[in-house]
């Protein structure tokens, strides 16, 4: 039976906590991370009946896409429905876990699942964050290159898009005298020593820095590692908030917006005037996507769906896109299946499930 700790370590690395949002608190919300797991639960919020789910289910572990901590709490007083919420799990010796904007950030996440229920191609990240990664610059006896290689590429460094083990070699000679005190792995002390060496480049993601190091230092065969850390000003891809996808065949936009009442369970879409114009390029960011509409703009999207659009938003295209809003809930009601999706494969014959309980605050009247 897997502990909790190694669930949630899971998760992380597949969305780090480092790539949310400054504003954000995904994470741990309460729980005992060494306790072992009984189960998992998977919804967008939590509330009452999620809590109430997993406890007749026998599950002490609830992943959920909105922390239910986002504002400091000065009191625990059952009168306040987020304390109560907390105060129940924690009797009810549930562990709750977030994860948030780390997951909107990761093109395989939140956003990467909307575009695959919309059958989107050719799919990457709208707006690229900037300085997830950095370049390591290591230098090795050309006998122990590939030794220190595969430890740096098992640590995590070296991914690029679709690609892993990506480096850069180049060879030179080195040159040290070790002074009295140390213990060289090459070369008399006092003594100038010339090696032939490996210069290795690799880039990393900065959350996994102390993880590559500590590899890097373990297998490095010198007793003193010299090595550059090289900030890149790169946008990668995969990493970043929104999506932008192709439709297989252009729609027209109210083919496209039933499209999206159809897979979204969308019953009221707000949408700016129709263009008149078929729709091919479409953008999209699942939750509040406002402040992404002029990224749409500037990748030349035909239509950017979100949720959350306040009036003047619907102002901003003046033509140029389709803006439309599904409502928050519909836009990341998947993140569940998501979630259950992963924490299933990689934790087989494990009981994790999707909640049956309907998280959705907002209601209709027509």
């Amino acid at each position: 039976m897997p502990s909790l700790h190694d669930i949630i370590g899971a998760l992380e690395r597949w969305a780090p906590v480092q790539w949310q949002e400054s504003y954000d608190n995904s994470g741990w919300v309460c729980g005992d991370p060494s306790a072992s797991c009984t189960g998992v639960l998977t919804a967008l919020d939590l509330t009452p009946a999620v809590l109430k789910e997993a406890a007749e289910k026998k599950l002490n572990l609830v992943v959920v896409h909105h922390p239910p901590l986002f504002k400091p709490l000065k009191r625990l007083v059952y009168s306040d429905p987020t304390a109560q919420l907390l105060v129940t799990a924690i009797q009810s010796g549930i562990a709750v876990y977030a994860i948030h904007t780390n997951l909107d950030n990761v093109i395989w996440g939140v956003n990467g699942e909307i575009a695959r229920r919309l059958e989107l191609e050719h799919v990457s990240v709208l707006s690229p964050m900037a300085q997830t990664h950095r370049k390591l610059v290591t230098f090795v006896p050309t006998q122990h290159a590939e030794s220190v290689k595969n430890v740096l590429f098992a640590a995590g460094a070296g991914s690029i898009g679709t690609y892993a083990e990506c480096s850069f070699s180049s060879t030179g000679t080195g040159t040290f005298t070790a002074k009295e005190g140390s213990n060289p792995f090459v070369g008399q002390i006092g003594n100038r020593h010339h090696e032939p060496e490996e210069k290795i480049e690799v880039i990393y993601p900065i959350h996994g820095q102390s993880e590559m190091l500590n590899a890097l230092h373990a297998a490095h065969p010198y007793e003193t590692v010299a090595y550059d850390l090289v900030p890149l000003e790169n946008h990668f891809n995969e990493i970043g908030a929104g999506a932008i996808g192709d439709l297989p065949h252009p729609l027209s936009e109210t083919d496209f917006l039933q499209k999206l009442a159809t897979v979204f369970g969308s019953t009221c879409i707000r949408h700016s005037p129709l263009t008149g114009q078929p729709l091919k390029r479409i953008a999209l960011c699942g939750g509040s996507g406002k402040a992404l509409i002029n990224s749409a703009l500037a990748h030349k999207a035909d239509a950017f769906f979100t949720a959350d659009l306040g009036y003047h938003d619907f102002f901003t295209p003046n033509g140029r896109l389709l803006l439309a809003d599904i409502g928050h809930f519909e836009s990341e009601q998947f993140t569940s299946d998501l979630l259950q999706s992963f924490i299933q494969q990689n934790f087989p014959n494990f009981a994790v499930l999707k909640t049956g309980a309907n998280t959705n605050p907002v209601h209709y009247f027509f």
